[in-house]
């Protein structure tokens, strides 16, 4: 933007420089020009009064000749009929002839310079008088008056330029400020806040950035709120749940209900503990196989009740994610969440990490049916088996958030294959 407005300006102040420069150039020209004919002119007629009394004695006009300061120069000269020359001349006869002919002044262009022809009535007749002008005369003073007024173009260009150039630098700067503030923004720092300052319009549009920013500000901060306070109100159904497993006595299946509802609510604190700090991501991430790992402790327990076979591949070695550890923990139970609801009970499944260079896989797949409609499946809230539609949506998110994606298709054990493309931290 700066650049574009000194260029501008140069364009701008260039071309009405020149449209002034090219006809006061040319004025200065014919000025000397025209300075320089009339000094001649002078010259000239500066010979009549010796003309007229000298009735055509030459030692006399030749005197004359020489007061002046053209025939010292050897550039006065008198020409009568005879044709008789008194003084230096520079024209030719065809030029004399043609000058009486004309019977008034008039100039002879010479390859030197200019023969100024002046006649005056003597006895008997019209003498012409020749009064030369060289060349470097016709044009003395011409360039240093237009290298003057080439440095004054010049300098104007270059304050126009400098001029454009601070106002392009300050609206440059406010235009940057606000991109910071919106590159922040983006970022999640609500805080953020640019200077009002700058042009007129760009001051309008800090000012608007500003309240956008606390609108926003104030939008989120409820919307936290609401969640922790919904949240919250799931506390009293879990403590009476927590309350009732109490109740089953010992066994296995007592002990895992319990601690299923013991899981649910450590989600629920963690849910309220996220929604009041805002949901900032975890710049330290987590490992991957630990998450697959420790999950698979939790859900091998109802895939044993449900005979389902399962395996478990490349969670021996550690492969850390740039995810908070509830995120990757939420993505990975709604893909095996989706396993156990939407396959039959003895459905094989298995859960495959995926090593690459800049990327961790982390494979979920079964011997189910499949996804008929993959498409649908990933968008948010659409779902054909009467669920809430957030489970891939929640995944895919997750996997995006580290520049990633995720990718649904039909795998080796001929049922769906969902892939939670992750980028390694």
């Amino acid at each position: 933007m700066r650049r574009s407005l000194v260029l501008v300006a140069l364009a701008a102040t260039s071309l009405v420089a020149l449209a002034f420069l090219i006809p006061l150039a040319i004025v200065v020209k014919e000025a000397a020009y025209d300075r320089a004919i009339n000094e001649a002119q002078k010259q000239a007629n500066a010979l009549t009064p010796a003309l007229v009394i000298a009735d055509k004695k030459a030692p006399v006009i030749r005197q004359a000749i020489m007061s002046t300061s053209y025939g010292a120069q050897q550039r006065l000269a008198v020409h009568f009929n005879g044709p008789t020359t008194i003084g230096t001349s520079h024209i030719t006869a065809n030029d004399f002839k043609e000058a009486q002919r004309l019977a008034k002044a008039a100039t002879v262009q010479r390859p030197d310079g200019v023969a100024y022809l002046q006649p005056i009535a003597v006895v008997n007749e019209v003498a012409i008088v020749e009064a030369f002008v060289p060349r470097e005369q016709l044009t003395h003073g011409v360039m240093g008056t237009w290298w003057a007024l080439a440095g004054v173009a010049v300098g104007l260009v270059a304050v126009s330029v400098f001029v454009a150039d601070r106002l392009g630098a300050r609206a440059v700067k406010a235009t940057r400020a606000l991109a910071d503030g919106a590159r922040r923004m983006g970022q999640g720092d609500l805080t953020v806040r640019v200077p009002v300052k700058g042009p007129p319009e760009l001051a309008e549009v800090g000012k608007a950035f500003n309240t956008m920013a606390e609108r926003v500000r104030h939008l989120l901060a409820s919307e936290r709120e609401v969640v922790a306070d919904l949240s919250h109100r799931l506390r009293t159904p879990l403590t009476a749940l927590l309350l009732d497993a109490d109740t089953l006595g010992g066994g296995s299946g007592a002990d895992r209900v319990r601690e299923a509802v013991q899981g649910l609510e450590r989600e629920v604190d963690e849910i309220i503990k996220a929604a009041r700090s805002g949901l900032q991501p975890d710049s330290r991430g987590v490992d991957a196989a630990g998450v697959v790992r420790d999950r698979l402790v939790f859900w091998s327990a109802l895939a044993d009740d449900q005979e389902r076979p399962w395996t478990v591949r490349g969670a021996d070695r550690p492969a850390h994610v740039p995810l908070a550890r509830t995120d990757l923990t939420a993505a990975l139970d709604a893909l095996l969440g989706n396993v156990f609801r939407y396959t039959p009970e003895g459905t094989r499944f298995a859960v495959t990490l995926v090593h690459q260079a800049d990327l961790v896989a982390l494979v979920v797949e079964d011997a189910g049916s499949g996804i008929a409609d993959t498409e649908r499946a990933v968008r948010r809230g659409a779902s054909g088996g009467g669920s809430t539609g957030l489970g891939l949506d929640i995944a895919r998110r997750a996997a995006e958030s580290t520049g990633g994606s995720l990718h649904v298709d039909r795998g080796p054990l001929g049922g769906a294959r969902v892939q939670l493309r992750l980028r390694r931290l």
